[in-house]
């Protein structure tokens, strides 16, 4: 039995990643942004061990999730899954000042990344729009550039891939790797994706606790439990840390 922690584990993905897990008899924490959701989560997901609150908008209730997660002891897998999409109208500033969707997306898997105790495992959610990423890494905040939503969401799904592969080098002993789990009809992907919804959720659980050779590798990308080609900028050791050095300015929070 493998111990899981899922960010934004409310619904959609990865409320079914936590809710197959548990079928598999796996022990799931859960996250959610409020206690009103952080209840719903449990009634929706039977037989979760607890749920973790906290809104990943904020750097300091991101700190705050962390800390609970520790809490609760260690943990064999940490599937970043909470994601805002690619629709955002316009930038919307967190109270640190921001993108909200930067804030969720890129900044808050670093900032548990970095402070929850390490895990086995970490399986971080990509998308294949991460292949038109701005690999430039200029103007994370999009302080200067006119906001465009689906180059926004593209930008902090290309991160991911970075994140994952930068952890993988720095921290051999741990499996971390990068996903996407398709274009499926979540609230995210809305009622008009095309991908099939249950297999949206199958390659994290897969990489977060399966024993085949398949999944226990690092510093690799995934579509439905089969290697991808993930844009090749992604491998490239001086993006990844430039990447770190970043989110490390804009946190405060220094990935060991």
């Amino acid at each position: 039995m493998a111990r899981v922690f899922i960010t934004g584990s409310s619904d959609g993905l990865g409320r079914m990643a936590a809710q197959l897990l548990i079928e598999q008899k796996h022990s799931v924490v859960l996250h959610a942004r409020n206690e009103k959701r952080a209840q719903e989560a449990l009634g929706a997901v039977p037989g979760a061990e607890g749920v973790a609150v906290g809104d990943l908008t904020r750097i300091a209730e991101t700190h705050k999730v962390a800390e609970q997660v520790n809490e609760l002891g260690t943990f064999d897998a940490i599937i970043h899954n909470a994601g805002i999409g690619y629709r955002e109208p316009r930038r919307i500033a967190t109270e640190d000042g921001l993108p909200h969707l930067f804030a969720v997306n890129t900044l808050a898997p670093y900032i548990l990344t970095a402070l929850i105790a390490r895990p086995k495992r970490l399986v971080y959610l990509s998308s294949g729009l991460h292949q038109s990423g701005d690999a430039s890494l200029k103007d994370l905040a999009w302080n200067d550039r006119p906001w465009q939503g689906q180059q926004a969401y593209s930008d902090t799904k290309f991160h991911d891939v970075l994140l994952a592969f930068a952890v993988a080098r720095r921290w051999p002993e741990v499996y971390s790797n990068a996903l996407e789990p398709g274009w499926v009809a979540t609230k995210m992907g809305g009622a008009g994706a095309t991908d099939d919804l249950d297999e949206g959720h199958r390659t994290q659980v897969w990489l977060a606790v399966s024993d085949d050779l398949a999944a226990k590798v690092t510093g690799e990308y995934f579509y439905h439990m089969r290697p991808k080609k993930p844009n090749p900028a992604t491998r490239n050791v001086e993006l990844q840390e430039k990447l770190i050095a970043a989110c490390r300015q804009f946190s405060g929070i220094e990935l060991p």
